[in-house]
C-alpha cells in the first residue's frame, strides 16, 4: 500500500487506464476523500464519494493512480451523506 502522507489535496485521482476518477478532498482516515465536483450525476450529485486507500497503485507528481481502471474503481466508491 501506498504512504497515504503522500496524498495531498487538489491531487488528481486516475484510474489503471489513465482516465480521471476524482480529485482529492482529503485523505479520511482509509480512504480518499473526493471533491463534490467530481460527485457523478442524478442522485449522487453533491455528495462526497470515497475511494479506499487499498485501491491506491501510487502516487507519481500530482497524480494518485489506482490499481483499478476508472470504470471499476466508481464501483468501489462510498457515498457518505454529509449531516445537515
Amino acid at each position: 500500500m501506498t504512504d497515504a502522507a503522500k496524498i495531498r489535496e487538489r491531487m488528481e485521482v486516475i484510474g489503471a487506464d489513465g482516465v480521471h476518477v476524482g480529485t482529492v478532498d482529503k485523505v479520511d482516515g482509509d480512504r480518499i476523500k473526493l471533491t463534490k465536483r467530481d460527485s457523478g450525476e442524478g442522485a449522487h450529485r453533491g455528495h462526497h464519494h470515497f475511494i479506499p486507500l487499498s485501491l491506491v497503485a501510487e502516487v507519481e507528481g500530482q497524480k494518485v493512480r489506482l490499481s483499478a481502471n476508472s470504470d471499476v474503481a466508481v464501483t468501489f466508491e462510498e457515498e457518505k451523506s454529509e449531516p445537515t
